[in-house]
């Protein structure tokens, strides 16, 4: 456990308890008696925590006279950074001239308040923390602002939708459901009146916008989950089928660190690899998944998935030739 760690971890004790003795404290680091002497001096005489000692008792705890202060950055998780630092990106990437225009300083100024530490300045924090975004979309403003109205009063849209795979544009009346933010690109899951089922639509994909005034059907969030949910990755399908996947021992190290679905099953083989079981619908963000990996990865069924798979191998490999 580093220093930043212990720091963080007993003002999260001295937060949640009242009263903690010392014992306590030395207990959960595991760390000596003059270790925690001096993570709690520095506590208190340089981070400015007001950490007090109840003479009677010996035990510690935070004065709750003293006006609340920001947790310093290098305190926080991996998760907590990273969601104040793409908060920040975000609102620095935000239009000043929008309806939020207003609202935005402030909220800028609270997330720079909260990533200062007593050594750092936010700006050196987020030049030290480097968030890459893979393969983002641009969309349409004014598309963005318009799908966000219509989702929150509830009314219905239509859209002109040029669909990827074949490259065709349709017109669709829509009832949206909820904005997704899904590897770093925007996806509005809604109830499409032409198909009568609930579809994602990428946001960048819309080529023309406008909103009706017929009320948008609602679809409740079990429904929403079930039939968006079950799949894998953004494509979702009524028909869930499992993969299942091989990887070479070299590749099992990172493999079984990785989270691929919410109900994947993983498990070594005796020589080394891994298997991995995963439930999926429409297959195709499963198949780009599953070639990244080249050979460390071989698709054990079902078979039409190893046979898709195999047939954009042989393809692959054609390209080159002879070579």
């Amino acid at each position: 456990m580093t220093r930043s760690e212990r720091f963080g971890l007993i003002e999260r004790m001295l937060l949640s308890r009242r009263n903690v003795s010392f014992s306590d404290m030395q207990q959960r680091l595991g760390v000596s008696r003059a270790t925690l002497f001096r993570d709690l001096r520095d506590l208190k005489e340089r981070m400015q925590v007001p950490i007090i000692v109840d003479r009677d008792t010996g035990a510690y705890r935070i004065d709750a006279k003293v006006e609340r202060y920001e947790l310093p950055g290098a305190w926080f998780s991996p998760g907590e950074i990273h969601a104040l630092l793409t908060m920040q990106r975000l609102l620095v990437a935000f239009d000043a001239g929008g309806i939020l225009a207003e609202h935005i300083a402030p909220l800028r100024e609270r997330l720079i308040n909260m990533l200062e530490s007593s050594t750092d300045s936010a700006d050196e924090i987020a030049r030290r923390i480097h968030i890459v975004s893979a393969a983002a979309r641009h969309c349409a403003p004014q598309y963005f602002q318009g799908i966000a109205a219509a989702l929150m009063e509830r009314r219905r849209i239509l859209i002109t939708y040029r669909a990827r795979s074949s490259g065709t544009s349709s017109v669709r009346e829509i009832s949206p459901q909820r904005l997704t933010l899904y590897r770093d690109n925007w996806y509005l899951d809604a109830w499409c009146h032409l198909r009568e089922q609930l579809r994602s639509f990428a946001v960048d994909a819309i080529e023309t916008l406008k909103t009706t005034e017929n009320p948008a059907c609602n679809i409740v969030d079990a429904q929403l989950t079930a039939s968006l949910g079950a799949g894998y990755g953004i494509f979702a399908g009524a028909t869930i089928r499992w993969a299942t996947l091989l990887f070479t021992a070299e590749r099992a190290r990172w493999i079984v660190a990785e989270h691929w679905h919410p109900e994947q099953e993983g498990c070594f083989l005796c020589d080394g690899r891994y298997q991995l079981r995963l439930p999926y619908s429409n297959d195709p963000e499963l198949i780009m998944d599953i070639l990244k990996y080249g050979p460390d990865c071989e698709v054990l069924g079902p078979e039409e998935l190893r046979k898709k798979v195999a047939d954009l191998l042989k393809a692959a490999v054609g390209r080159y030739g002879n070579d």
